[in-house]
């Protein structure tokens, strides 16, 4: 079971082992939602999650027998480096088995820090199968990334702190993934102040937590496709989800397109590189009525290669109406380029891209194409701009944005 003594006991051992991820108090979020929003930024750890807090835990409980046989676990990434780099602390050889499509910065890292990688399946599911396969061919010792006792109660050590540090804290908003997070915050939680609520965010396309709610036991969803890897999990963990059950207050959904605005906020707003997953606690406060009242997020990893990042920013951008497309027809004579790169000029746009198409048209004296793509403030300068080229004279038509 997870007692308050054994969380106690976590919370003291985890600090030879974490940085210290004060909160942050949120002045843009807290005016967003009338409340006052706290950031808790386990992004910040060494291992770039607060996985490093379970692993290290869990592997502090094992016997030196089970020790010696060596680790093995199943990960999207962030486990994967709580474990590789807790086994290296107590000197043992670590596998670990990762989905095909997790980040490559994860796949490097956890190499790096000294463990074996073996990339199977598409999903967590997939790459768990296997682990298991191999811990019994070759009698490794399987460390559970989320369906374990000891490993929730080590990630519990958050709720500790932000206790500790925000003793009034009225709401715990927590990413969910497999539920060990979420079961060992919102249980200790409770024990310290039954008053505080604990809210759960999942993708929506990777809603097990909910599911299993509604059926009132884990279930298997037919897929995991979310932009938040590392919670993409078609079950939930059994052990976890009786505790999630009882002190959980709410779970709540978020659509991938809400965690590209969420990460725009947070890298303009905050500094801070957050994962999407990591993301979803921030992405879910708005769906909560938090006037006047005191919020903790738990960003919960921040490991993100750049390849996704940059596609994430351009995407967010797209959404917001700071970069769009429009289309216009002009007649093929000098001079009209100018005139359409004047008129935005004017209107304070910034043009960015630029396609002429001279065969849209039979007659090129009739109408050549010209596609622009441009910067704008947002949706009010936008619609400015589009309104200056309709005085101008020109029939702007909006079309997909394509950067590249």
């Amino acid at each position: 079971m997870m007692t308050l003594e054994k969380f106690e006991e976590a919370s003291e051992l985890v600090k030879k082992v974490t940085n210290p991820t004060k909160l942050v108090y949120s002045e843009y979020l807290s005016e967003e939602t009338g409340g006052k929003i706290y950031l808790k930024p386990e992004n910040m750890q060494h291992t770039g999650a607060y996985k490093i807090r379970g692993a290290y835990y869990k592997i502090s409980t094992l016997t030196e027998e089970e020790k010696a046989k060596g680790l093995i676990t199943a990960s999207a990434g962030n486990h994967a480096q709580g474990v590789a780099y807790a086994a290296k602390l107590f000197g043992c050889k670590a596998t670990i088995v990762m989905p095909t499509v997790t980040p490559l910065i994860k796949v490097n890292r956890t190499k790096n820090l000294g463990a074996d990688v073996v990339l199977y399946g598409d999903v967590y599911d997939d790459a768990c199968n296997r682990a298991y396969d191999l811990a019994e061919e070759h009698g490794y010792t399987f460390v559970h990334p989320f369906d374990d006792l000891e490993v929730a109660t080590g990630q519990g050590s958050i709720a500790m702190e932000i206790v500790q540090e925000l003793p009034t804290v009225d709401y715990i908003i927590v990413p969910v993934g497999g539920g060990g997070l979420v079961a060992g915050v919102s249980t200790l939680a409770k024990m310290l102040n039954p008053k505080i609520k604990v809210i759960g965010v999942e993708p929506s396309e990777a809603a097990s937590m909910k599911a299993a709610l509604k059926a009132g036991e884990p279930v298997t969803l037919p897929s995991a496709n979310t932009i938040a890897d590392g919670t993409a999990v078609k079950r939930v963990g059994s052990l976890t989800f009786e505790y999630a059950k009882k002190n959980v207050d709410q779970i709540l959904t978020v659509d991938d397109d809400e965690l590209i605005g969420a990460f725009l906020d947070m890298v303009e707003n905050h500094k801070m590189v957050v994962e999407n997953s990591g993301l979803l606690s921030v992405a879910a406060l708005r769906q909560l009525d938090l006037k006047g009242k005191k919020a903790v997020c738990i960003l919960s990893g921040g490991n993100m290669d750049v390849i996704t990042m940059a596609s994430i920013v351009q995407h967010g951008l797209i959404q917001r109406d700071r970069i769009f497309s429009v289309s216009v027809l002009l007649p093929d004579k000098p001079g009209e380029l100018v005139r359409v790169a004047k008129t935005i000029a004017d209107a304070q746009g910034n043009v960015i891209k630029l396609e002429h198409n001279q065969f849209v048209s039979t007659n090129r004296n009739a109408a050549v194409e010209l596609r622009v793509t441009m910067e704008a403030f947002g949706t009010e300068h936008k619609h400015q701009i589009l309104e200056a080229l309709e005085n101008n004279g020109f029939r702007p038509k909006l079309v997909t944005t394509k950067l590249y």
